[in-house]
């Protein structure tokens, strides 16, 4: 692995570790101390996705026009700043605005990543690199929730001083980000135009079992924590329970290599997997219960990510991979943004188990039309 990658995936663990210190414990900040209804939650989480449904379009053409590492730093920097604000947040309007921020943010992170790695790839060997890459960053969102349990319970600081914290532990990120722009600067400067979503028009079955994805794992960042708090799960409980929930992300993206070799086989198993966990999630009554589904969704979330993007990828020009990796996160955003959105009002109106089982039905429909398409979940070519 050459140094550019490297430090790429260092900058991924440093930011995974970020988000899981102090993303499980938002929706509790923001349910026990701001006073959050489950509506507001998924607001919250609403405005943290929403400027991932456009801004990645953007980013993705700067991709082939700028140095990808400035980009990756610039976006480290803005969500220093947000999850700093977070600590001072007296309202859900405040944290909503915070988690814009953190939203736009998160768009200078994924893309310009993605880019990099693809830029310093082969075809053979892109799947493994992005599957590392991911790992990297999975692995510390799973390291996060543990230094969070420190925190929290050993050393008894509150939320708003951990938030702290997160920002100094993400601004680190930086330094890496601007050493990994040492290569990959943009001698050619295409026109400014949104020809990607076009390309993303090709492959509609992806679109579908990303959108279904991504809706499924926004709720569970977003609004699942309270949710097990309200089922008896503590702080700790919560911590605990993502950190097996990235355990299984880790152990899914190390043998996300071999999957490749039977792309839509694992995409199906993995829509399967997802609707299992949520239906899990519906009659649980224990942390044990809850593991067992946070492992099974863990697979299916993460193992998503590289094969769909290879899918992608193999069947598009070099030329134009910034651009369409801009255009496949925004496809994310769009998922992330549907989950809360759809998710905190159901829960509200409903009931707390009411959208697990409405995403399970939903599951059960985009696995049977994976089924049907398998032929065409496959890269374009298959190099291992």
């Amino acid at each position: 692995m050459n140094r550019v990658l490297i430090l790429v995936n260092i900058t991924g663990l440093i930011i995974g570790i970020s988000y899981g210190l102090h993303g499980p414990i938002l929706p509790v900040f923001a349910k026990n101390i701001i006073g959050a209804t489950y509506s507001e939650l998924g607001l919250i989480g609403l405005t943290n996705f929403i400027p991932y449904m456009f801004i990645p379009l953007f980013v993705g053409i700067l991709l082939d026009r700028f140095n990808n590492g400035y980009l990756l730093a610039f976006g480290t920097v803005i969500n220093s700043v947000s999850i700093y604000l977070l600590s001072i947040a007296q309202s859900v309007p405040e944290i909503m605005g915070f988690r814009i921020l953190t939203g736009v943010a998160h768009a200078f992170f994924w893309p310009p990543c993605e880019a990099i790695i693809s830029n310093e790839s082969t075809e053979k060997n892109r799947v493994k690199n992005i599957s590392w890459f991911t790992m990297f960053f999975v692995i510390g969102f799973m390291v996060g929730p543990l230094l969070g349990t420190v925190f929290l319970e050993e050393l008894d600081i509150t939320y708003r001083i951990l938030f702290q914290i997160t920002a100094f532990i993400l601004a680190t990120a930086i330094i890496t980000s601007i050493l990994a722009s040492k290569r990959g600067k943009k001698n050619h400067h295409e026109k400014f135009s949104f020809s990607s979503i076009k390309e993303m028009k090709r492959f509609p079955e992806v679109i579908i079992l990303l959108i279904f994805c991504t809706s499924s794992f926004g709720i569970i960042l977003t609004i699942y924590p309270a949710f097990l708090n309200d089922n008896g799960m503590t702080d700790t409980d919560i911590l605990y329970l993502y950190f097996v929930f990235g355990i299984s992300r880790v152990v899914s993206l190390a043998l996300a290599g071999k999957f490749a070799r039977r792309t839509s086989q694992t995409l199906i198993a993995a829509t399967i997997a997802v609707s299992i966990g949520l239906a899990m999630s519906v009659v649980g009554d224990s942390i044990f219960v809850y593991a067992a589904a946070l492992i099974l969704m863990g697979f299916g979330f993460s193992i998503f990510f590289p094969l769909t993007l290879e899918i992608i990828l193999s069947k598009t020009r070099k030329g134009i991979s910034g651009k369409i990796i801009g255009a496949y996160e925004t496809v994310f955003g769009m998922g992330w943004a549907i989950g809360p959105s759809i998710g905190g009002p159901i829960t509200q109106s409903l009931g707390d188990q009411s959208p697990y089982i409405v995403f399970c039905i939903i599951g059960i429909g985009v696995t049977v039309l994976a089924i049907i398409s398998r032929k065409k979940l496959e890269p374009e070519k298959v190099l291992y």
